[in-house]
Protein backbone atom coordinates (compact mmCIF):
# COMPACT_ATOMS: atom_id res chain seq x y z
CA UNK A 1 0.00 0.00 0.00
CA UNK A 2 1.45 3.42 -0.96
CA UNK A 3 1.68 5.66 1.99
CA UNK A 4 0.85 8.85 1.73
CA UNK A 5 3.29 11.67 1.13
CA UNK A 6 4.33 14.22 3.75
CA UNK A 7 5.16 18.26 3.28
CA UNK A 8 8.50 19.12 3.45
CA UNK A 9 8.83 23.23 3.81
CA UNK A 10 11.90 24.68 1.84
CA UNK A 11 12.88 27.99 3.04
CA UNK A 12 15.58 30.17 1.72
CA UNK A 13 16.10 33.87 0.06
CA UNK A 14 18.64 32.13 -2.68
CA UNK A 15 16.67 30.48 -5.59
CA UNK A 16 19.63 28.44 -6.44
CA UNK A 17 19.79 26.57 -3.16
CA UNK A 18 16.12 26.25 -3.22
CA UNK A 19 16.68 24.30 -6.70
CA UNK A 20 19.62 22.47 -5.12
CA UNK A 21 17.70 21.45 -1.97
CA UNK A 22 14.93 20.03 -4.68
CA UNK A 23 16.87 17.92 -6.47
CA UNK A 24 18.54 16.61 -3.48
CA UNK A 25 15.32 15.82 -1.77
CA UNK A 26 13.34 14.62 -4.91
CA UNK A 27 14.27 11.01 -4.72
CA UNK A 28 11.91 11.10 -0.94
CA UNK A 29 9.30 11.41 -3.09
CA UNK A 30 7.60 13.65 -0.26
CA UNK A 31 5.53 16.79 -1.42
CA UNK A 32 8.26 19.87 -1.56
CA UNK A 33 6.71 22.96 -0.55
CA UNK A 34 9.22 25.89 -1.67
CA UNK A 35 9.10 29.62 0.53
CA UNK A 36 11.67 32.72 -0.95
CA UNK A 37 11.51 34.45 2.74
CA UNK A 38 10.47 34.04 6.39
CA UNK A 39 7.05 35.76 5.60
CA UNK A 40 6.68 33.72 3.24
CA UNK A 41 7.16 30.74 5.44
CA UNK A 42 4.47 31.77 7.46
CA UNK A 43 2.07 31.67 4.84
CA UNK A 44 2.58 28.41 3.99
CA UNK A 45 2.25 27.07 7.16
CA UNK A 46 -1.03 28.83 7.89
CA UNK A 47 -2.38 27.05 5.18
CA UNK A 48 -1.00 24.05 4.76
CA UNK A 49 -0.26 20.69 7.06
CA UNK A 50 3.94 20.89 7.39
CA UNK A 51 6.41 17.75 8.69
CA UNK A 52 9.45 18.90 8.65
CA UNK A 53 11.08 22.93 7.70
CA UNK A 54 14.50 23.05 5.85
CA UNK A 55 15.30 26.42 6.84
CA UNK A 56 18.73 28.67 6.11
CA UNK A 57 19.76 30.06 9.17
CA UNK A 58 21.34 33.34 7.49
CA UNK A 59 18.20 35.39 5.05
CA UNK A 60 17.26 39.02 5.35
CA UNK A 61 14.25 41.03 7.23
CA UNK A 62 13.27 37.75 9.22
CA UNK A 63 16.60 35.33 9.98
CA UNK A 64 16.21 31.42 10.52
CA UNK A 65 16.21 32.29 14.61
CA UNK A 66 13.56 34.50 14.68
CA UNK A 67 11.85 32.19 12.22
CA UNK A 68 12.12 29.65 14.57
CA UNK A 69 10.81 31.49 17.55
CA UNK A 70 7.56 32.38 15.81
CA UNK A 71 6.94 29.44 14.79
CA UNK A 72 7.49 27.77 18.23
CA UNK A 73 4.76 30.55 19.41
CA UNK A 74 2.22 28.85 17.24
CA UNK A 75 0.27 26.16 19.17
CA UNK A 76 0.04 24.16 15.93
CA UNK A 77 3.82 24.01 15.29
CA UNK A 78 5.01 23.31 18.83
CA UNK A 79 6.32 19.95 17.61
CA UNK A 80 6.87 20.52 13.95
CA UNK A 81 10.42 19.14 13.45
CA UNK A 82 12.78 22.13 12.09
CA UNK A 83 16.31 21.97 10.35
CA UNK A 84 18.76 24.57 10.69
CA UNK A 85 21.17 24.81 7.24
CA UNK A 86 24.21 27.42 7.94
CA UNK A 87 26.70 28.32 5.87
CA UNK A 88 28.93 29.99 8.07
CA UNK A 89 30.86 28.46 11.41
CA UNK A 90 28.42 27.93 14.24
CA UNK A 91 29.79 28.10 17.82
CA UNK A 92 28.53 26.20 21.00
CA UNK A 93 26.73 29.40 21.89
CA UNK A 94 24.73 29.75 18.26
CA UNK A 95 23.83 25.21 18.45
CA UNK A 96 22.50 26.41 22.39
CA UNK A 97 20.21 29.41 20.78
CA UNK A 98 18.74 27.14 17.70
CA UNK A 99 17.79 24.36 20.45
CA UNK A 100 16.54 26.36 22.47
CA UNK A 101 14.56 28.10 19.39
CA UNK A 102 13.17 24.90 18.85
CA UNK A 103 15.50 23.14 16.39
CA UNK A 104 16.17 19.37 16.10
CA UNK A 105 19.16 19.11 14.04
CA UNK A 106 22.01 21.79 11.99
CA UNK A 107 23.21 20.96 8.57
CA UNK A 108 26.53 22.58 7.78
CA UNK A 109 27.59 23.92 4.47
CA UNK A 110 28.43 22.55 1.99
CA UNK A 111 25.42 20.30 2.43
CA UNK A 112 26.13 16.46 1.98
CA UNK A 113 23.07 14.99 -0.20
CA UNK A 114 22.88 11.46 1.34
CA UNK A 115 22.96 13.02 4.95
CA UNK A 116 20.28 15.64 4.47
CA UNK A 117 17.87 13.05 2.70
CA UNK A 118 18.68 10.80 5.52
CA UNK A 119 17.70 13.28 8.59
CA UNK A 120 14.60 14.85 6.49
CA UNK A 121 13.53 10.84 5.54
CA UNK A 122 13.93 10.37 9.63
CA UNK A 123 12.04 13.13 10.68
CA UNK A 124 9.40 12.45 7.69
CA UNK A 125 8.80 8.92 8.90
CA UNK A 126 8.44 10.14 12.34
CA UNK A 127 5.50 12.66 11.43
CA UNK A 128 3.99 9.92 9.44
CA UNK A 129 4.06 7.31 12.25
CA UNK A 130 2.70 10.18 14.63
CA UNK A 131 -0.20 10.86 12.25
CA UNK A 132 -0.49 6.46 12.16
CA UNK A 133 -0.44 6.29 15.37
CA UNK A 134 -2.68 9.20 16.18
CA UNK A 135 -5.42 7.68 13.84
CA UNK A 136 -4.86 4.25 15.40
CA UNK A 137 -5.43 5.27 18.93
CA UNK A 138 -9.00 6.95 17.89
CA UNK A 139 -9.96 3.99 15.90
CA UNK A 140 -8.69 2.01 19.68
CA UNK A 141 -10.93 4.28 21.60
CA UNK A 142 -13.82 4.01 19.68
CA UNK A 143 -13.70 0.35 19.78
CA UNK A 144 -12.87 0.18 23.71
CA UNK A 145 -16.15 2.39 24.81
CA UNK A 146 -17.96 -0.41 23.10
CA UNK A 147 -16.66 -3.04 25.08
CA UNK A 148 -16.87 -4.12 28.71
CA UNK A 149 -14.86 -2.22 31.86
CA UNK A 150 -12.53 -5.51 32.23
CA UNK A 151 -11.03 -5.23 28.48
CA UNK A 152 -11.17 -1.32 28.58
CA UNK A 153 -8.94 -1.20 31.67
CA UNK A 154 -6.48 -3.79 29.97
CA UNK A 155 -6.27 -1.55 26.64
CA UNK A 156 -5.89 1.58 28.14
CA UNK A 157 -3.15 0.23 30.28
CA UNK A 158 -1.16 -1.31 26.67
CA UNK A 159 -2.05 2.21 25.46
CA UNK A 160 0.08 4.02 28.24
CA UNK A 161 3.14 1.87 27.88
CA UNK A 162 3.07 2.15 23.96
CA UNK A 163 3.11 6.04 24.43
CA UNK A 164 5.80 6.15 27.01
CA UNK A 165 8.26 3.92 25.18
CA UNK A 166 7.22 6.09 21.31
CA UNK A 167 8.07 9.01 23.48
CA UNK A 168 11.28 7.71 25.11
CA UNK A 169 12.45 6.50 21.60
CA UNK A 170 11.45 9.02 19.38
CA UNK A 171 13.25 11.75 21.99
CA UNK A 172 16.42 10.03 22.89
CA UNK A 173 17.77 9.74 26.28
CA UNK A 174 15.00 9.34 28.03
CA UNK A 175 13.17 6.03 29.85
CA UNK A 176 10.35 5.28 31.44
CA UNK A 177 9.42 3.48 34.22
CA UNK A 178 5.92 2.21 36.16
CA UNK A 179 5.82 1.44 40.08
CA UNK A 180 3.26 -0.58 41.18
CA UNK A 181 2.39 0.95 44.39
CA UNK A 182 0.25 -1.96 46.25
CA UNK A 183 2.79 -4.69 45.57
CA UNK A 184 6.16 -2.70 45.00
CA UNK A 185 6.95 -3.76 41.44
CA UNK A 186 9.17 -1.64 39.22
CA UNK A 187 9.37 -1.99 35.73
CA UNK A 188 12.07 -0.28 33.50
CA UNK A 189 12.15 -0.04 29.98
CA UNK A 190 16.03 -0.10 28.41
CA UNK A 191 15.99 3.74 28.07
CA UNK A 192 15.89 3.61 31.89
CA UNK A 193 18.52 1.57 32.55
CA UNK A 194 20.84 3.10 30.22
CA UNK A 195 20.43 6.57 31.62
CA UNK A 196 21.48 4.53 35.48
CA UNK A 197 24.25 2.85 34.08
CA UNK A 198 23.24 -0.65 34.53
CA UNK A 199 21.68 -3.64 33.16
CA UNK A 200 18.68 -5.78 33.75
CA UNK A 201 20.94 -8.58 33.88
CA UNK A 202 22.92 -7.39 37.49
CA UNK A 203 20.71 -4.65 38.30
CA UNK A 204 17.01 -5.68 40.99
CA UNK A 205 15.12 -2.55 40.76
CA UNK A 206 13.77 -1.29 44.01
CA UNK A 207 13.92 1.36 45.98
CA UNK A 208 17.04 1.10 48.48
CA UNK A 209 18.87 -0.16 45.13
CA UNK A 210 17.63 2.78 43.13
CA UNK A 211 18.13 5.48 45.97
CA UNK A 212 22.06 4.18 46.03
CA UNK A 213 22.60 5.80 42.72
CA UNK A 214 21.06 8.35 43.61
CA UNK A 215 23.44 11.78 44.36
CA UNK A 216 23.92 11.80 48.23
CA UNK A 217 22.21 15.92 48.13
CA UNK A 218 19.48 14.75 46.44
CA UNK A 219 18.16 11.12 48.23
CA UNK A 220 15.34 13.75 49.47
CA UNK A 221 13.51 14.69 46.53
CA UNK A 222 12.60 10.65 46.48
CA UNK A 223 11.58 10.73 49.48
CA UNK A 224 9.60 14.40 48.92
CA UNK A 225 7.61 12.49 46.24
CA UNK A 226 6.88 9.82 48.01
CA UNK A 227 5.56 11.72 51.08
CA UNK A 228 3.70 14.31 48.06
CA UNK A 229 1.54 11.09 46.53
CA UNK A 230 0.87 10.15 49.46
CA UNK A 231 -0.74 13.24 50.44
CA UNK A 232 -2.61 13.14 47.48
CA UNK A 233 -0.74 14.98 44.76
CA UNK A 234 -0.99 13.33 41.51
CA UNK A 235 2.06 14.70 39.54
CA UNK A 236 5.45 15.55 40.64
CA UNK A 237 8.58 16.69 38.74
CA UNK A 238 12.56 17.44 40.00
CA UNK A 239 15.63 17.45 38.86
CA UNK A 240 18.09 15.30 40.23
CA UNK A 241 21.55 13.82 40.08
CA UNK A 242 23.02 10.28 39.66
CA UNK A 243 26.14 8.67 40.16
CA UNK A 244 26.65 5.70 37.92
CA UNK A 245 28.62 2.54 39.27
CA UNK A 246 31.58 3.65 36.78
CA UNK A 247 31.35 6.82 38.94
CA UNK A 248 30.38 9.62 36.49
CA UNK A 249 27.62 11.84 37.79
CA UNK A 250 24.82 12.48 35.61
CA UNK A 251 22.14 15.25 35.56
CA UNK A 252 18.38 14.30 34.71
CA UNK A 253 14.64 15.75 34.74
CA UNK A 254 12.35 13.13 36.28
CA UNK A 255 7.94 13.50 36.13
CA UNK A 256 5.77 11.35 37.76
CA UNK A 257 2.19 10.72 37.62
CA UNK A 258 -0.23 8.55 39.92
CA UNK A 259 -2.92 6.37 38.98
CA UNK A 260 -6.02 5.67 41.57
CA UNK A 261 -8.57 3.48 42.74
CA UNK A 262 -11.74 4.46 42.54
CA UNK A 263 -11.74 5.44 46.40
CA UNK A 264 -9.06 7.78 45.58
CA UNK A 265 -5.80 5.76 46.78
CA UNK A 266 -2.71 5.69 44.63
CA UNK A 267 -2.22 2.14 43.25
CA UNK A 268 0.32 3.02 40.70
CA UNK A 269 3.12 5.78 39.53
CA UNK A 270 4.47 6.14 36.06
CA UNK A 271 7.07 7.95 34.77
CA UNK A 272 10.01 9.54 32.36
CA UNK A 273 13.68 10.08 33.09
CA UNK A 274 15.34 12.57 30.72
CA UNK A 275 19.02 12.65 30.79
CA UNK A 276 19.88 16.63 30.95
CA UNK A 277 23.57 16.12 31.22
CA UNK A 278 24.37 17.99 28.27
CA UNK A 279 21.92 20.58 28.38
CA UNK A 280 23.62 21.72 32.08
CA UNK A 281 27.43 21.48 30.95
CA UNK A 282 26.26 24.08 27.71
CA UNK A 283 24.56 26.38 30.54
CA UNK A 284 28.10 25.65 32.77
CA UNK A 285 30.04 26.84 29.54
CA UNK A 286 27.93 29.58 28.89
CA UNK A 287 27.93 31.10 32.28
CA UNK A 288 32.00 30.73 32.37
CA UNK A 289 31.97 32.16 28.74
CA UNK A 290 29.83 35.30 30.40
CA UNK A 291 32.26 35.24 33.39
CA UNK A 292 35.33 35.43 30.95
CA UNK A 293 34.24 38.15 28.69
CA UNK A 294 33.69 40.07 31.81
CA UNK A 295 36.92 39.60 33.06
CA UNK A 296 38.56 40.11 29.94
CA UNK A 297 35.94 43.28 29.21
CA UNK A 298 37.32 45.13 32.81
CA UNK A 299 40.92 44.41 31.99
CA UNK A 300 40.71 46.07 28.84
CA UNK A 301 39.00 48.75 30.37
CA UNK A 302 41.84 49.29 32.80
CA UNK A 303 44.57 49.75 30.01
CA UNK A 304 42.18 52.49 28.42
CA UNK A 305 41.61 54.13 31.72
CA UNK A 306 45.57 53.83 32.47
CA UNK A 307 46.33 55.16 28.52
CA UNK A 308 44.52 57.99 29.12
CA UNK A 309 45.15 58.90 32.52
CA UNK A 310 48.70 58.76 32.02
CA UNK A 311 49.35 60.27 27.65
CA UNK A 312 50.68 63.49 27.73
CA UNK A 313 50.66 65.89 24.97
CA UNK A 314 51.33 70.13 24.81
CA UNK A 315 48.17 70.28 22.39
CA UNK A 316 44.73 68.54 22.33
CA UNK A 317 45.41 67.38 18.47
CA UNK A 318 48.31 65.38 19.70
CA UNK A 319 46.81 64.06 23.15
CA UNK A 320 43.96 62.56 21.05
CA UNK A 321 46.19 61.24 18.83
CA UNK A 322 48.20 59.15 21.08
CA UNK A 323 45.61 58.01 22.51
CA UNK A 324 44.15 56.58 19.69
CA UNK A 325 47.22 54.96 19.18
CA UNK A 326 47.34 53.25 22.09
CA UNK A 327 43.93 51.89 22.18
CA UNK A 328 44.40 51.13 18.48
CA UNK A 329 47.36 49.15 19.23
CA UNK A 330 45.08 47.45 21.52
CA UNK A 331 42.36 46.78 19.37
CA UNK A 332 44.49 45.15 16.98
CA UNK A 333 45.90 42.63 19.52
CA UNK A 334 42.73 41.80 20.63
CA UNK A 335 41.86 41.12 16.84
CA UNK A 336 44.76 38.57 16.80
CA UNK A 337 43.39 36.85 20.12
CA UNK A 338 40.15 36.76 19.21
CA UNK A 339 40.78 35.07 15.57
CA UNK A 340 42.43 32.43 17.76
CA UNK A 341 39.51 31.94 20.40
CA UNK A 342 42.14 33.66 22.76
CA UNK A 343 44.75 31.12 22.65
CA UNK A 344 47.38 33.34 21.65
CA UNK A 345 49.16 35.20 19.13
CA UNK A 346 52.35 34.45 16.90
CA UNK A 347 54.95 37.64 17.26
CA UNK A 348 55.62 38.08 14.09
CA UNK A 349 51.76 39.08 13.55
CA UNK A 350 52.08 41.31 15.95
CA UNK A 351 54.82 43.12 14.39
CA UNK A 352 53.13 43.09 11.06
CA UNK A 353 50.12 44.36 12.44
CA UNK A 354 52.11 47.31 14.01
CA UNK A 355 53.99 48.20 10.78
CA UNK A 356 51.08 47.77 8.87
CA UNK A 357 50.45 51.87 9.12
CA UNK A 358 53.44 52.65 7.16
CA UNK A 359 54.95 52.95 3.85
CA UNK A 360 58.68 51.77 4.97
CA UNK A 361 59.88 49.86 1.74
CA UNK A 362 63.05 48.01 2.69
CA UNK A 363 63.98 49.78 6.05
CA UNK A 364 63.07 47.19 8.43
CA UNK A 365 64.89 44.35 8.44
CA UNK A 366 62.96 41.27 10.64
CA UNK A 367 64.78 37.87 11.71
CA UNK A 368 63.41 35.67 14.45
CA UNK A 369 61.45 32.27 14.46
CA UNK A 370 58.01 31.79 15.47
CA UNK A 371 56.90 32.22 18.67
CA UNK A 372 53.50 31.74 19.95
CA UNK A 373 52.62 34.29 22.94
CA UNK A 374 50.37 33.74 25.92
CA UNK A 375 47.19 36.23 25.81
CA UNK A 376 48.49 38.07 28.63
CA UNK A 377 51.76 38.58 27.35
CA UNK A 378 50.75 39.20 24.24
CA UNK A 379 48.83 42.37 24.90
CA UNK A 380 51.56 43.83 26.90
CA UNK A 381 54.32 43.28 24.52
CA UNK A 382 51.71 44.81 21.44
CA UNK A 383 51.26 48.24 23.88
CA UNK A 384 55.41 47.99 24.24
CA UNK A 385 56.10 47.25 20.20
CA UNK A 386 53.60 50.35 19.53
CA UNK A 387 55.62 52.62 21.74
CA UNK A 388 58.53 51.73 20.22
CA UNK A 389 57.10 52.45 16.37
CA UNK A 390 55.44 55.33 17.28
CA UNK A 391 58.81 56.97 19.22
CA UNK A 392 60.77 55.98 16.05
CA UNK A 393 58.28 57.33 13.31
CA UNK A 394 58.41 60.88 15.00
CA UNK A 395 62.02 60.99 16.39
CA UNK A 396 63.71 58.48 15.67
CA UNK A 397 65.30 56.04 12.08
CA UNK A 398 61.73 55.79 10.87
CA UNK A 399 61.07 59.44 10.59
CA UNK A 400 63.53 59.68 7.61
CA UNK A 401 64.24 57.72 4.40
CA UNK A 402 68.07 56.97 5.44
CA UNK A 403 67.15 55.43 8.47
CA UNK A 404 66.83 51.83 9.17
CA UNK A 405 65.71 49.57 12.05
CA UNK A 406 66.48 45.95 12.83
CA UNK A 407 64.49 43.85 14.40
CA UNK A 408 65.92 40.32 15.90
CA UNK A 409 64.61 37.81 18.38
CA UNK A 410 65.13 34.26 19.57
CA UNK A 411 63.62 31.87 22.88
CA UNK A 412 66.25 30.03 24.76
CA UNK A 413 64.65 28.15 28.01
CA UNK A 414 61.21 29.85 28.04
CA UNK A 415 63.24 33.17 27.54
CA UNK A 416 61.73 35.72 24.69
CA UNK A 417 65.13 38.15 23.75
CA UNK A 418 64.04 40.99 21.32
CA UNK A 419 66.64 43.17 20.00
CA UNK A 420 65.45 46.77 18.42
CA UNK A 421 68.54 48.63 16.96
CA UNK A 422 68.03 52.16 15.36
CA UNK A 423 70.36 53.73 12.94
CA UNK A 424 70.62 56.56 10.28
CA UNK A 425 68.30 58.27 11.41
CA UNK A 426 68.80 61.60 13.10
CA UNK A 427 71.49 62.37 15.91
CA UNK A 428 69.76 60.84 18.93
CA UNK A 429 70.53 62.82 22.36
CA UNK A 430 69.38 61.05 26.19
CA UNK A 431 66.06 62.14 27.02
CA UNK A 432 66.47 63.91 30.48
CA UNK A 433 62.99 62.61 31.42
CA UNK A 434 60.73 59.41 30.40
CA UNK A 435 57.67 60.13 28.82
CA UNK A 436 54.79 57.97 28.93
CA UNK A 437 55.52 55.45 26.26
CA UNK A 438 59.03 54.72 28.25
CA UNK A 439 57.34 54.74 31.38
CA UNK A 440 54.57 52.46 30.41
CA UNK A 441 56.80 50.32 28.68
CA UNK A 442 59.27 49.46 31.09
CA UNK A 443 56.20 48.77 33.35
CA UNK A 444 54.35 46.30 31.24
CA UNK A 445 57.37 44.71 30.73
CA UNK A 446 58.87 44.63 34.06
CA UNK A 447 56.01 44.79 36.52
CA UNK A 448 53.90 42.49 34.80
CA UNK A 449 55.54 40.42 32.69
CA UNK A 450 58.61 39.85 35.39
CA UNK A 451 61.25 40.71 31.92
CA UNK A 452 63.63 43.23 31.37
CA UNK A 453 64.13 46.36 29.28
CA UNK A 454 66.95 47.84 28.34
CA UNK A 455 67.84 51.41 26.97
CA UNK A 456 71.03 52.48 25.17
CA UNK A 457 70.45 55.75 23.33
CA UNK A 458 73.52 55.76 20.83
CA UNK A 459 74.35 59.09 18.91
CA UNK A 460 73.53 57.13 15.94
CA UNK A 461 70.18 55.29 16.93
CA UNK A 462 68.55 53.46 19.87
CA UNK A 463 69.53 50.12 21.21
CA UNK A 464 66.69 48.92 22.90
CA UNK A 465 66.52 44.95 24.86
CA UNK A 466 63.72 43.32 25.81
CA UNK A 467 63.49 40.39 27.60
CA UNK A 468 60.21 38.46 28.11
CA UNK A 469 59.40 35.47 30.26
CA UNK A 470 57.31 33.02 27.98
CA UNK A 471 55.94 30.90 30.83
CA UNK A 472 53.06 31.78 33.10
CA UNK A 473 55.41 30.83 36.20
CA UNK A 474 58.28 32.51 35.01
CA UNK A 475 55.84 35.62 33.95
CA UNK A 476 54.67 35.91 37.83
CA UNK A 477 57.90 36.54 39.19
CA UNK A 478 59.09 39.94 40.88
CA UNK A 479 60.54 43.08 39.02
CA UNK A 480 63.98 42.85 38.18
CA UNK A 481 66.77 45.09 39.01
CA UNK A 482 66.46 47.30 36.43
CA UNK A 483 64.42 50.77 36.69
CA UNK A 484 60.67 50.36 37.54
CA UNK A 485 60.04 53.74 38.61
CA UNK A 486 57.60 53.90 35.36
CA UNK A 487 55.81 50.98 36.40
CA UNK A 488 55.07 52.01 39.97
CA UNK A 489 53.84 55.44 38.41
CA UNK A 490 51.60 53.19 35.85
CA UNK A 491 50.39 50.52 38.72
CA UNK A 492 49.44 53.92 40.64
CA UNK A 493 47.83 55.76 38.01
CA UNK A 494 45.44 52.50 36.87
CA UNK A 495 45.36 51.40 40.53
Amino acid sequence: MDQEKVNILLVDDQPAKLLAYEVILKDLGENLVIASSGREALEVLLKTEIAVILVDVCMPELDGFELAAMIREHPRFQKTAMIFISAIQVSDIDRLRGYEMGAVDYVPVPVVPEVLRAKIKVFAELYRKTRELERLNHELEDRVRARTAELEASTAKLRESEQRRSMAIAAGKMGSWDWDWISGDWMWDEGQYNIFGVGPENFEVNPANVQALLHPDDVDQLRKAIAEFNKGTRAYETEFRIIRPDGEVRWCVGTAAATTDESGRVVRVSGVTVDITERKRAEERQNLLAREVDHRAKNALALAQSIVRLTRADEVKAYVNAVEGRINALARVHTILSLSSWQGAELSRLIDEELAPYSLGDQIKLAGPEVQLLPATAQTLALALHELFTNSAKYGALSTRAGRLAIDWQVDEELLTLSWEESGGPLVKTPKSRGFGTRSLLASIESQLGGQAQFDWRAEGLLCRLEVPLTRKTAAAAPSKFDTAGAAELQRASG
